[in-house]
Order: C-alpha cells, then sequence, then structure tokens
C-alpha cells in the first residue's frame, strides 16, 4: 500500500526512506513515483540509501542456510521466535530464565 503524499510537493528524506519499498515494488503512483525520483536527483543520501537496499535484497536472495555460521542460525531463529511470539525484535528473553525462555517448543529451523 503506497504512502500518500498530501500538501506537499517536494518530498524530504524522510518520506523518500518511507517511500522506497513501494518504489521498489512499483506501486506507487506516476506523480508519486516522479516526486520520489525528483527527490532522488537532488539527493545523493536517499540515491545511496536506495542502492544499498537493492544491494540487500539481491544478497538476501542470494544466500542459503549453508552460508550462515551456527551462532547466526541460532540468532536468527531466536528472532523469529520472538517476532512470532509478538515480542518484537528488540525483545531480550529474561536473562534469569535462560536464552530459551518464551521460546516455546524448539523446532528444526530448515522445516
Amino acid at each position: 500500500m503506497a504512502l500518500r503524499l498530501k500538501l506537499r510537493r517536494d518530498l524530504v528524506c524522510q518520506q523518500a526512506v518511507e517511500l522506497v519499498t513501494d518504489y521498489l515494488e512499483d506501486s506507487l503512483s506516476r506523480g508519486d513515483r516522479r516526486r520520489f525520483e525528483s527527490h532522488l536527483a537532488g539527493c545523493p543520501h536517499c540515491t545511496e540509501y536506495l542502492a544499498q537496499m537493492r544491494a540487500t535484497i539481491t544478497l538476501t536472495g542470494s544466500i542459503t542456510p549453508e552460508d550462515l555460521t551456527p551462532g547466526m542460525r541460532s540468532e536468527f531463529v531466536d528472532l523469529y521466535r520472538r517476532f512470532q511470539a509478538g515480542t518484537g525484535p528488540d525483545a531480550r528473553p529474561d536473562a534469569d530464565a535462560g536464552p530459551d525462555a518464551g521460546a516455546g517448543p524448539r523446532q528444526d529451523p530448515d522445516t
């Protein structure tokens, strides 16, 4: 769902950052796309951010579970479990309860 731009003809960087996903998914209206591209033409910082997002998408599309170290896999599984539990990406298990607190039953991350 594209963020509708209201009242402002020119974008500020925060608006451009919020529109990057819609831009990459080609879901902006023609006018919003023109404003976005006009902002990029004059803003090297947002142009770099867009390039970084494209690189991230390209790289993450080529990572396989075998590319991850056991520690990285464990972190991703933990993050996913916290996400599923609705505790958010910044939530930390209670230090006194151990690393698996609130994680629920263990599942193989490959399934």
